[in-house]
């Protein structure tokens, strides 16, 4: 899976390299991200190669088409030492100036095998609160965190966390989520209801994510029946698939009806369906930054998100979107059904959320912070072995 050749004499000498190393390509916020900002490298003069340390995926063609060299590693084992050594010499062959690591198996493999290789600067970046993590994996945070140049991460509450279990805050620099401006195709609101098997009488609520505990969507779809229990005239929708798609549709037919709670899979056109929400809902009880909830702001949905650190970054209680407590299906209820009664007040909440995103997420300014974060790493490695 490894090109065994030495990529060094195919660079120009002025760029800098940097090799992006994440565990796989599968559709994930984490993903998206290292795709926007490898494409982007690419017209800040800096050459970036993507290291894939355990399995391809769908996000493979972006790069590909952005004419980014990827390479793939093929870890098989939670613990395979093959792996780290297929890495270590990928890393070497690939002769990177930067190597900055995404998530925890590759934050884990990737540090060891860029020192190994002895790469100028090693950076981490973490993107989640996470709390999943054993102490076993929190201890090799810690240890491999004081032989890192730095850790980037997308909110301060994911800082806040680490720095809980014993990372210095220091060392983390925060550069928010970037999203391109929207160029999905404009459906009707009729088409969008027909694509989502949605009678057009009803008002939709979306909620966008994989399937699985972090998001909680057994709150959601709870808070789905309390709603429609209220004013029979609501459909939630949700998009996406992933490990507990069979588990949460039995969930539904036990204690809610397909006219209240609908499941569309995993979708291409969500960008385009998204305009058409009257309401768009993230119940999730952990998160580093939501890209579906940047989306579905983006796309000046008001918004009902559970009051997480993640989701505190994007959401202003009452001015971008409305907050309740992690679990609280009563209240998702609730706040939902006075957007649905007070149409101006949703709207406002839209625009706000919309003008957010606007001014402070572009996927320019997060590239841009990138790079000067890596220039100056670099040149501050190079002028203190000058010396």
């Amino acid at each position: 899976m490894i090109n065994p050749v030495n990529e060094t004499s195919q660079r120009n000498s002025s760029d800098l390299r940097v090799a992006l190393v994440i565990p796989s390509l599968d559709r994930g916020g984490a993903e998206k991200q290292l795709c926007l900002l490898a494409t982007g490298l690419k017209h800040q003069g800096i050459d970036p190669v993507v290291i894939v340390l355990t399995r391809d995926g769908p996000m493979r063609s972006i790069l590909n088409d952005a004419g980014v060299s990827v390479r793939v590693i093929g870890k098989r084992f939670r613990a395979d030492p093959t792996a780290y050594y297929r890495l270590r010499r990928a890393i070497r062959q690939v002769a990177p100036d930067v190597v900055h690591t995404w998530l925890f198996a590759a934050n884990a493999y990737g540090r060891w095998a860029a020192r190994a290789a002895k790469v100028p600067v090693v950076l981490a970046s973490e993107r989640c609160v996470d709390l999943w993590k054993t102490p076993t994996q929190f201890a090799i945070d810690r240890y491999l965190a004081t032989r890192t140049a730095g850790i980037t991460t997308n909110s301060s509450g994911v800082r806040d966390f680490y720095a809980s279990h014993g990372i210095d805050a220091d060392r983390f620099t925060i550069i928010p989520n970037g999203i391109p401006p929207c160029q999905a195709p404009v459906i009707s609101r009729q088409e969008a209801y027909k694509r989502l098997q949605v009678d057009p009488s009803r008002r939709l609520i979306l909620s966008v994510g994989r399937l699985w505990p972090q998001k909680r969507y057994r709150d959601l779809i709870w808070s789905a029946e309390l709603l429609a229990s209220m004013r029979q005239d609501t459909t939630l929708v949700i998009i996406g698939d992933g490990p507990q798609s069979g588990e949460l549709l039995r969930h539904r037919d036990s204690v809610s009806h397909p006219d209240h709670v609908r499941f569309a899979g995993q979708r291409d056109d969500v960008l385009s369906l998204l305009p058409h929400a009257d309401v768009y809902w993230i119940g999730s009880e952990y998160e580093g930054q939501s890209n579906s909830l940047i989306e579905a702001m983006q796309a000046g949905n008001a918004v009902v998100a559970s009051d997480i650190p993640g989701n505190r970054d994007l959401v202003e209680n009452g001015r971008s979107g409305l907050l309740v407590t992690v679990g609280d299906r009563a209240d998702i209820a609730r706040k939902t059904q006075t957007l649905l009664e007070d149409r101006d007040l949703a709207h406002r909440l839209g625009e706000a959320a919309r003008q957010k995103i606007a001014d402070e997420f572009s996927v320019d300014a997060m590239v841009q912070k990138h790079a000067t974060l890596y220039r100056h790493l670099h040149d501050r490695v190079i002028s203190g072995n000058s010396r």
